[in-house]
This record gives C-alpha cells, sequence and structure tokens, in this order.
C-alpha cells in the first residue's frame, strides 16, 4: 500500500476538505487576483484550514498507527507543505484594507457591553467553549478522572482511535484554540484590538476543517466499530461538534462585517 494515511478514515475527511473547500478557496483568491482585489481575508480563512490540517496530518503520521509507512509520497506531501507556506506568508504580507468612519468607531467604543447584545452572547459562548477544548484536551492526554472516562466511552470513543489523529487534533485544538477564548474574551471586552477580525479569520477557518474531520471521522465507516460513536449519543454528539464549529464562524462574521469597535480612530491631519 502506497500511502496508508489516506485510507483512514480521516485521510478521506481531509481528502474532501482538500477537494471541496480548499478548492473553491482557490477559485476565489485567483479571481481576486485577476480581478486586483484583495485576497487577505479569504486567504487568512485558508491560512487557519491549511495550518490545522498540516499539523494534524503530519503529526498523526508520525506518532500514529503508520508511523512505520513513510515513503516518496510523504516526502511529496511535505514539498505541498513547503509551499502553501511560502503561499501563507505571502498572504500575511498583504495589507489589511478597514474603510470605516471615525465617528462610527468612537460611536461602537462608546456602548457598554450590554448595548451590544450580540457581543454579549458570544463572550457567554467563549467560557463554555474553552472548557470544552481544555475538557477534550484532557480526554486525550489520557485523564483518569470519571468524567473523562465516562466521555470517551459513551460519547466520543473515536479519541481512543490508534490513527493518533483524534488526539493530536485534540491536543492542538487545547494549545491553540485554547489561548484564544480567552484573547477573544479580552478583544470583545477592549475596544480597540485591531487583531481581532483577522484572529477570527484563521481561528474560524482552523476550526472548520478540524471539526469536519472530526466528526466525519468519529462516524466514518473506515473507523473501526469499536471506536465509531454509539447511536445513543450520536444526536449529542452532532449538536455538541456542530454548534462548536458554528458559533466561531458567526463571530468571525461579526467582525470582519462591523470592525467597527476594533479599530482605532485616525487622527485627522490639520490643515493650515
Amino acid at each position: 500500500m502506497a500511502d496508508p494515511h489516506i485510507n483512514t478514515a480521516h485521510g478521506h475527511m481531509i481528502s474532501y476538505w482538500d477537494g471541496c473547500v480548499h478548492y473553491l478557496i482557490y477559485l476565489l483568491m485567483i479571481a481576486a487576483i485577476a480581478w486586483g482585489d484583495s485576497y487577505r481575508a479569504i486567504g487568512l480563512y485558508w491560512v487557519g484550514s491549511f495550518l490545522m490540517r498540516a499539523i494534524v496530518y503530519i503529526l498523526g503520521n508520525a506518532v500514529g498507527k503508520y508511523e512505520t509507512h513513510v515513503g516518496p509520497l510523504f516526502l511529496l506531501h511535505m514539498l505541498y507543505i513547503s509551499v502553501s507556506v511560502w503561499a501563507c506568508l505571502r498572504v500575511f504580507s498583504q495589507p489589511s484594507i478597514q474603510d470605516v468612519q471615525t465617528t462610527n468607531i468612537q460611536e461602537a467604543q462608546s456602548k457598554g457591553l450590554l448595548h451590544r447584545p450580540l457581543d454579549f452572547l458570544f463572550i457567554i459562548y467563549l467560557i463554555p467553549a474553552g472548557a470544552f477544548c481544555v475538557f477534550r484536551g484532557l480526554v486525550a492526554l489520557d485523564c483518569s478522572s470519571k468524567c473523562c472516562r465516562d466521555y470517551t466511552q459513551l460519547y466520543e470513543p473515536y479519541l481512543k482511535d490508534p490513527s493518533a489523529y483524534p488526539k493530536i487534533q485534540m491536543l492542538v485544538s487545547l494549545l491553540y484554540s485554547g489561548p484564544y477564548y480567552i484573547i477573544t474574551l479580552y478583544g470583545l471586552l477592549v475596544p480597540g484590538c485591531e487583531w481581532m477580525p483577522d484572529l477570527t479569520l484563521v481561528h474560524s477557518g482552523a476550526l472548520a476543517q478540524a471539526q469536519f474531520s472530526h466528526i466525519g471521522a468519529s462516524l466514518h465507516t473506515r473507523t473501526p466499530f469499536s471506536y465509531r460513536v454509539p447511536a445513543d449519543s450520536q444526536m449529542l454528539f452532532l449538536l455538541i461538534n456542530v454548534l462548536y464549529a458554528v458559533v466561531p464562524q458567526a463571530l468571525c462574521y461579526r467582525c470582519c462585517t462591523r470592525p467597527d469597535f476594533f479599530l482605532r480612530p485616525t487622527p485627522e491631519k490639520k490643515s493650515d
């Protein structure tokens, strides 16, 4: 078998994601370049998605069930990764374009949290989301707590799959998404955090890819039956994981379409 990694459930899911979502993103970026428009926003979304996919896939190949099956195709994949990393750097070098009136910025930043109900709801979401992220990270680290063992057995036995992809996925999320939730809480409370739109773009892309692969692989027929989500728990599993994937997309949309609260007013030049 030339590349057993791609024949795993996780390998199938990232292939679906590459062939559909990444392909569409590439077309959108090509169109933006051809029309002379900025492709920074869609590019940052792709950066997050690509980096999450690459990190989990490479580390899973290195430490998982097929760690000894590293052949020429894996080296070719590493060449693809290298070129894509160069493209990521190109995306980050694109200038950010924000055309917002100073009066709109001042008006948005003068509102308290209670007068920004959508931001208040996002803050309420971020706290349990961060706790869920840390909890699954502890499960991946083989925490001996009874609640961790019960969760693995009843809801997500896929976290114990010998391919190691789900365990790596949860650890990367713990180290990446965990700090993100804390930083985002700060950004939603304190005005003038200009990095918020870019940060939410990268994270929403990463989490969309991660959750798509994790949900799909947890239910995939190539996953051994003992590691699939039990039939009695599938609805709750899907509800929690889909919500965990969708809300960051809504937060990203809010930050990018209405960035007034996160911008700093440009001082007006005095005319002589």
